[in-house]
């Protein structure tokens, strides 16, 4: 059997539906090397969310400051600039895309970008310690997070003319899955007693780094047909008439509503975590634990989700929303009753990052299932920006909740991801349009 016959028996065997050849929301030239394309997607997005889990900024970098003496300043930067750097530019990198007939370029370039962050920061840990390694690192975590704010609007640019509407969330979860296990197995070396060094956590940035390098190759074999380039010319000019769909496009207002409010099942999580450590035990297992239940939550969740959100990814951004709010109201309520084993917090922790899974993969198939192929930049990057600003609004309102105690701040971001899940339940059906 020749190459490419495997590649198309593989594809319809992972797409595993009665309608494998289907081409919905694509240009023609593109249907016949969707096999190749499906696998292209699958091996890149699997290497960057698996460098993803070996650069986590709430667990492997903060250790990492930590192990070089960097002031604790520094550790409260990680998260505000890893999630809103990434997200607030991309207004007008969309601008610059509509310049691109073809685009994957943009997305390797931006991987680049990453990997030199990311080594950059392993040679900080080998080198530099204190406050001047503090510095540096934020200083690579910016270039990280604008980098990948490029690839982010790229590549949802990208999925959308190269895989067919009904597959695009099987290759987000099944990279899930590959990335879950990946970390699963770093959470069982930490349980085991791995080495916590400084030398042992530069070479995480460089094996993150070099997975980075190998997206970035692979992605740049896409066969990627050329699309329209009209409304690419000032980057700005073009921003300010992207905002304008908020007002004009109703679906989308509401989904930007939804994807707002579901940021709880993501900023409800270090609360887990502090609730764990002071009231369940400390121990290097129970947060070793702690990590492989977030680990193994994305592995077997990861496909489930993405083959859903193919069905219905406003029933997806429900169901998960849901689960994420129940699952912070029953372990605070667990909590405060005095039911404080340690079982219970990995449990709910697992919960929550099951949850979590399938919001991310059920709004990012949602946008680009709404979209059409000449508002698709447009959407996701007015939708990322003004996500990149509520989560930056969002760290003054937790430090401002978290006064009141970890419980406070757990039952607020437990409750917005509840209102989450009841406006997505009033969404459009997106893969019936």
């Amino acid at each position: 059997m020749s190459g490419d016959a495997l590649l198309t028996k593989a594809y319809d065997w992972l797409t595993d539906d009665e309608d494998a050849r289907v081409c919905k929301d694509i240009p023609d030239a593109a249907c016949n090397d969707q096999p190749k394309n499906y696998f292209i997607h699958l091996a890149s997005l699997s290497l960057t969310k698996t460098g993803d889990k070996f650069a986590d900024p709430k667990i492997v970098i903060a250790w990492l400051l930590t192990a070089l003496g960097a002031p604790s300043v520094f550790l409260s930067l990680l998260v505000p600039i890893r999630e809103s750097l990434s997200l607030l530019p991309q207004m007008i990198v969309a601008g610059v895309i509509r310049r691109l007939p073809v685009r994957k370029w943009l997305w390797s370039a931006g991987s680049l970008g990453q990997a030199l962050a990311l080594a950059a920061m392993g040679f900080v840990a080998l080198s530099l310690s204190g406050a001047r390694a503090g510095a540096a690192i934020v200083a690579a975590l910016t270039v990280f997070s604008l980098s990948r704010g490029i690839c982010s609007v790229t590549h949802k640019d990208v999925v959308g003319k190269t895989i067919s509407k009904t597959r695009r969330g099987g290759v987000s979860g099944y990279a899930d899955a590959v990335s879950g296990a990946a970390a699963a197995l770093l959470a069982l070396w930490f349980i085991l007693g791995g080495e916590r060094s400084v030398g042992a956590l530069a070479a995480m940035s460089f094996a993150a780094a070099a997975m980075w390098v190998a997206a970035a190759v692979l992605y740049a074999q896409l066969s990627e047909t050329a699309g329209a380039t009209e409304g690419g010319g000032d980057a700005l000019a073009e921003a300010r008439r992207q905002i304008g769909v908020l007002k004009s496009d109703r679906p989308f207002r509401r989904f930007v509503f939804a994807r707002t409010a579901l940021l709880g099942s993501a900023l409800a999580a270090p609360y887990y975590v502090a609730l764990a450590r002071n009231n369940g035990g400390g121990a290097a297992s129970t947060f070793g634990a702690l990590l492989l239940a977030a680990s193994v939550a994305t592995f077997l969740t990861g496909p489930f989700w993405g083959r859903m959100s193919d069905r219905s990814s406003r029933k997806v951004m429900t169901i998960s929303g849901a689960m994420a709010g129940v699952a912070g109201l029953g372990l605070a309520a667990a909590d405060m009753s005095g039911w404080r084993h340690p079982l219970i917090y990995v449990g709910a922790l697992f919960l929550l990052y099951a949850a979590h899974t399938g919001v991310r993969n059920g709004r990012k198939t949602h946008i680009v299932d709404i979209a059409t192929a000449d508002t698709r930049a447009a959407y996701v990057a007015v939708s990322n920006t003004i996500i990149g600003a509520a989560l930056a609004m969002s760290a003054a309102v937790g430090w401002a909740v978290s006064l009141l105690g970890d419980y406070a701040a757990l039952l607020f971001f437990s409750a917005c991801a509840l209102i989450g899940a009841i406006l997505s339940w009033r969404l459009t059906e997106a893969q019936a349009r």
